[in-house]
């Protein structure tokens, strides 16, 4: 079962907004217009990838 760690990454748009969750030891970096980024073993590099996907 997936666990979100309840980190918001970016500022809020209705088409962008991103969280992690994390199952297991990965942590996945989601966005809410359906992209999800690679299982990554470092929270902050999913963080990173939700930093590079979401516009702003």
């Amino acid at each position: 079962m997936a666990q979100q760690d309840g980190t918001e990454i970016r500022r809020d748009t209705p088409e962008h907004r991103t969280s992690t969750a994390e199952r297991g030891s990965f942590c996945r970096a989601r966005c809410t217009c359906g992209w999800q980024g690679p299982a990554r073993r470092a929270r902050s590099q999913a963080r990173t990838d939700a930093h590079t996907h979401a516009p702003g």
